[in-house]
């Protein structure tokens, strides 16, 4: 039943954010790690609902960047692919090496630089693969977590959106998970059999978004209704009322 939830949710956002249409051929960025699995998974499952029911045809391609960290075998994910018929790449990298390069003086490694340059390289790569769009995994705990950091961090109130086109590169960037949540990616990661492979980035579990996700779980077990509605909060323009300056209104006219 998890993965139809996924799949449900899956299609809740392609309705309301109009992330996919006929013809895409959608990259899919791959870490190894359960949401991107999951997310290629899924959306090769839902590249077959569409098709035979709303007579659309999309293709989905999987692309792992190799980042240089040690000890990642990705074996047991190319020969899950070739079961599932999904398109599957693996790109070398010296993302790593560039990374040490330009660590911080306690010799940690910058996360936002990483982001940066995954993104730029499985974007780079699903243009030589003729895509026009790449997809990644964020879900919805990842956009409450943005919130909740640029809120702390930044004084702003803002997160990612579910779908964007970026003109530097000219490709289209979507996020089909932005309503499922990690719990519901967890469960459905397990009931499919789908194999992962654990990251072994030296960062991992140790950034200010780990900060963020523990916080917010403590508030989740305290208001547990607060978690869909955080979610709902990222969608409901309806209600948004923030203060608004005069000089603002006067810039305005």
């Amino acid at each position: 039943m998890s993965v139809k939830h996924v799949l449900g949710r899956i299609r809740k956002a392609d309705l309301d954010f109009n992330l996919m249409q006929e013809g895409d051929r959608i990259a899919v960025g791959v870490s190894g790690g359960k949401d991107s699995m999951l997310l290629l998974y899924c959306l090769a499952l839902y590249r077959n609902i569409v098709l035979r029911h709303m007579h659309k045809k999309i293709e989905i391609v999987g692309i792992h960047i190799k980042m240089g960290f040690p000890n990642m075998d990705f074996s047991e994910v190319i020969e899950f692919c070739k079961e599932h018929d999904i398109e599957f790449h693996t790109i070398d990298s010296k993302i790593y090496d560039i990374l040490k390069i330009q660590a911080n003086d306690d010799g940690t490694l910058k996360c936002s630089i990483c982001s940066k340059l995954k993104k730029g390289a499985v974007i780079n790569e699903a243009k030589k693969l003729n895509c026009n769009k790449t997809a990644f995994a964020h879900h919805a705990d990842d956009a409450i977590e943005t919130l909740f950091l640029n809120a702390i961090f930044g004084g702003r109130l803002a997160t990612f959106a579910p779908k964007m086109f970026l003109t530097n590169s000219e490709m289209t960037f979507i996020r089909p998970f932005v309503y499922s949540f990690e719990s519901d990616i967890v469960q459905a990661y397990k009931e499919a059999g789908i194999p992962i492979v654990k990251s072994t980035c030296p960062m991992d579990g140790h950034t200010k978004r780990q900060d963020m996700k523990e916080l917010l779980n403590s508030i989740y077990k305290t208001y547990p209704s607060s978690k869909e509605n955080f979610l709902l909060m990222l969608h409901n323009q309806k209600q948004l009322s923030l203060w608004v300056k005069q000089s603002d209104i006067d810039e305005q006219d």
